[in-house]
């Protein structure tokens, strides 16, 4: 099965995807630490990533850039990042999987069995909620991101939207 699952995430539309999810982190990370209450997030694809937030453009390209240079010399764990929807899948995952199990009961079980097991399933889903920080950081690492960044460009950074959220469409190449 992990086999299978090397074979997928190791298809070249897919390492595309999971650099630029990686270059999106990095570049979020390069961003915070220049704006610090700034609200930002991204989304990356095949053709690049998208950051949302109010900032201009020039402080997107020069974040972006800072980034592909400081992963590409080393600082592989900028590519990981603690608020990507990876982490928010893979503890909303386990959590609903531990209440599930708690909760599970035989086809004559009560409603007043599973109300009495309900202690059980919020404690099965606190314990899936701490095992899940280290799981998606993980599956960040060996699924979702990919920090090689041999051969990747930065060929633009355009605005999209120009209302209340600037919306930056981020153009790569590998």
């Amino acid at each position: 099965m992990f086999r299978l699952l090397r074979e997928l995430f190791d298809r070249p539309l897919i390492i595309r995807v999971r650099r630029n999810h990686g270059l999106e982190h990095a570049t979020i990370h390069v961003l915070s630490g220049r704006f610090p209450r700034r609200s930002i997030a991204g989304r990356a694809d095949a053709q690049g990533f998208f950051i949302l937030g109010n900032l201009s453009t020039e402080a997107i390209t020069q974040a972006a850039q800072e980034a592909l240079r400081r992963v590409q010399v080393g600082e592989e764990h900028l590519a990981i990042h603690p608020n990507c929807g990876t982490n928010f899948l893979t503890a909303g995952l386990l959590a609903a999987m531990g209440a599930y199990f708690a909760l599970l009961g035989g086809s004559t079980a009560r409603w007043r069995d599973r109300f009495e097991r309900l202690p059980l399933a919020v404690l099965a889903a606190v314990a899936a909620l701490l095992v899940a920080q280290p799981l998606g950081s993980a599956a960040q690492r060996h699924l979702t991101t990919r920090s090689d960044m041999a051969g990747v460009e930065i060929l633009a950074v355009k605005r999209l939207h120009r209302g209340r959220t600037a919306v930056h469409r981020v153009f790569t190449r590998s």
